[in-house]
């Protein structure tokens, strides 16, 4: 039996935090009319992305509005609170977060509060992952990440800004800087993001009188010895082979030293001039865990049974990036499950199943699910899959990935529209237009502003004066 009334809390909106939070309200349904319970979501942002869409959206084969989903339209049985949960006193059920309007109350008053608090029943901690990066001089200055879909949209319109910028001028070191694109990393983002963007470039360039496709340099750096570590060895020389072919110059085994003054240096000893550099090494758990004071693994993951929960803490669950949850598929003890949208989708099922029968005092199972392959996309029409161990190349492996990842968006709403964008994407040719303004829209009005006043500051087109 539940309590009179159960306030579950859920701490993150991404893959994980939306698909547990619509779980729970389906599997709830009755108690959270009757007011018996309550679940609440804390996050950044009010809409969950799909993150495997990101390079199709970065590409222009997506709208970047489709690749998200509004959670509060989804979840309209719970409670969305868009903020940042800061820390978790589990022993008092509490879970302090801040928001824009505390923020901006602190600011007008020094002594009020820097944030809010909120008591729970049963936690869900999802708060995911961040970019996992390195102390290389100029990373922070120069480096552009692919996580988000403001990034996404942000590194499309930067990479047609380039081919603008290399029209335009005569300066031979400024169009080579312009026409280079570094990506660092080779997984799956790193490869997708590579691939598409190198696709669409080489159609924009039709448009340009002045650039050849040849001009245009794509270099993919990778730290081990292969790419794709998520498939098997011969997809990954199968999709190296491919890279290759299209003139991406890919170097393994190699790092990066440097980005200072927008100059790539690799261990390698190679120097390149480069206005482009994206990068995808890896993701590490969102370093907010770290003030939860739960008990963590040493790569900083809550460590979890594989029923999900906490492990030894009661009324404490976790599930995705953020947790070290034992694979029990393999006969390995020690082996944790891969961080993947796969996995995250399976566990937030798993999860609010078992919440739901402890909160009903039934026995909770466990979460052992078997790999069912892996599938990537090298561009337009082109791919890798493996599937139950059947390889497939080319088109098929590429109507493969969309499938099987349409399948996988939530909502319907989501999956038609993105199925008439790639109708329509097939009929007509694509669009190449920059929108870089929409990154800083106000610029052009700032710069009005400040005309008005003649011996006032003058804003730049970044909006700083």
């Amino acid at each position: 039996m539940l309590k009179e009334r159960t306030r579950v809390l859920v701490v993150g909106g991404g893959c994980v935090g939306m698909n547990t939070a619509l779980r729970l309200q389906r599997r709830l349904r009755a108690e959270l009319r009757a007011g018996a319970v309550e679940i609440v979501l804390i996050t950044a942002d009010p809409y969950m992305t799909y993150q495997p869409f990101l390079p199709e959206a970065a590409a222009g084969s997506i709208s970047p509005r489709h690749v998200v989903v509004p959670l509060r339209r989804v979840l309209d049985g719970c409670r969305v609170i868009v903020g940042e949960v800061t820390g978790v006193e589990h022993s008092r059920r509490l879970a302090r977060y801040t928001t824009a309007a505390s923020g901006e109350r602190a600011a007008r008053n020094s002594s009020a509060p820097r944030g809010e608090s909120i008591g729970y029943d049963e936690i869900v901690l999802a708060p995911g992952s961040v970019s996992r990066t390195l102390p290389v001089p100029g990373l922070a200055d120069h480096g552009i990440g692919f996580r988000t879909v403001e990034e996404a949209i942000g590194l499309r319109n930067h990479v047609l800004e380039q081919l603008d910028i290399a029209a335009s001028t005569r300066d031979p070191a400024v169009r080579e800087a312009a026409l280079t694109f570094v990506f660092v990393g080779a997984g799956y983002a790193g490869v997708e993001a590579i691939a598409e963007l190198e696709d669409m470039a080489r159609y924009a360039v039709r448009h340009y009188n002045t650039i050849a496709p040849e001009d245009l340099r794509w270099l993919l750096v990778e730290a081990s010895d292969r790419i794709l570590p998520e498939v098997d060895e011969r997809l990954a020389r199968y999709a190296l082979t491919q890279l290759r072919r299209r003139n991406v110059d890919v170097r393994l085994s190699t790092r990066l030293r440097s980005c200072t003054d927008r100059v790539v240096v690799l261990d390698d000893g190679a120097r390149l001039p480069a206005r482009t550099l994206v990068w995808t090494a890896g993701v590490r758990p969102s370093p907010m865990l770290a003030a939860t004071g739960l008990p963590l693994d040493p790569q900083g993951r809550l460590r979890c049974t594989g029923h999900l929960a906490v492990e030894g803490v009661p009324h404490a669950w976790a599930a995705g990036d953020a947790a070290a949850v034992p694979d029990l598929a393999v006969d390995a003890p020690g082996t944790t499950v891969a961080p993947n949208a796969q996995h995250a989708v399976r566990q937030a099922r798993v999860l609010a199943d078992n919440l739901v029968r402890s909160l009903r005092g039934e026995p909770t199972e466990r979460y052992a699910h078997a790999h069912l392959g892996a599938v990537a996309s090298l561009g337009l029409r082109k791919g890798v899959a493996q599937i139950r161990g059947r390889r497939l190349t080319g088109r098929a492996a590429w109507l493969l990935h969309r499938a099987y990842h349409l399948g996988r968006l939530p909502t319907l709403n989501r999956k038609a529209r993105v199925l008439a964008e790639w109708t329509l994407a097939g009929l007509f040719a694509r669009e190449i237009v920059s929108l870089g303004s929409m990154e800083h829209p106000r610029a052009e009005f700032e710069r009005a502003a400040g005309g008005m006043h003649p011996d006032g500051p003058h804003p730049d087109p970044n909006g700083s004066t």
